[in-house]
């Protein structure tokens, strides 16, 4: 999993799967660590809140002591306690989140193809994709990365084809690649049947 995934299940799922499977005390320590941070990643604070938090967190801790290992904890448990004083400060934890940036460096690690000069490799290659934008904005006729559109785009409602029946107006937009596959006959069947129930053109005849 990414790490935003391992944030939300420690967040919202893993209180629901050791309910009930593990011992109580070590229950009851998880589902006080998930909520402590659950609480903290709140979308607003209130400092009633936070100074309850700022002194649940070390009991918290003294539990999980009793049940894992030294080895356990390292300095990422520990700064657990100093949360709350950089909620205090900085306020909500959504306006200093890593997420957009760390995909951002992630993007600009993809540019690099010489290794021995990674700076020069995002430099030059951002410069190239800004030309590639500049000039695709004079390209009217051609997809580009502003006209493109979305992937399950199936045409607008003036998109018609030129088959003549109403059931097949909308064209729609092929997916990458393509496969023979004949109908069975019970496929068969229910097309002609769709066929004969929802196309205009063959109403008449069918009465």
């Amino acid at each position: 999993m990414k790490y935003h995934d391992c944030h939300v299940f420690l967040h919202r799922y893993l209180h629901l799967a050791i309910h009930g499977l593990l011992d109580k005390n070590v229950c009851e320590a998880l589902i006080e660590l998930c909520t402590y941070l659950r609480e903290l990643c709140s979308k607003t604070l209130h400092f009633d809140d936070l100074k309850r938090l700022e002194k649940s967190i070390p009991l918290t801790l003294c539990k999980l002591e009793k049940i894992f290992s030294p080895s356990f904890f390292d300095i990422m448990v520990h700064l657990t306690i100093h949360l709350v004083c950089e909620a205090k400060l900085a306020g909500p934890v959504q306006f200093r989140w890593m997420y957009t940036i760390e995909r951002y460096l992630r993007r600009l690690k993809s540019y690099v193809r010489n290794k021995a000069h990674p700076e020069g490799s995002i430099a030059e290659a951002y410069i190239v994709q800004e030309c590639m934008h500049f000039c695709s904005r004079y390209l009217h006729e051609t997809e580009t990365r502003l006209n493109r559109v979305q992937r399950n785009y199936e045409g607008s409602g003036d998109n018609h084809s030129h088959s003549g029946l109403q059931v097949f107006s909308r064209a729609g937009k092929p997916l990458l690649g393509k496969e023979y596959e004949e109908l069975t006959l019970t496929e068969w069947a229910q097309a002609r049947m769709y066929i004969l129930e929802n196309c205009e053109e063959i109403r008449m005849f069918v009465e």
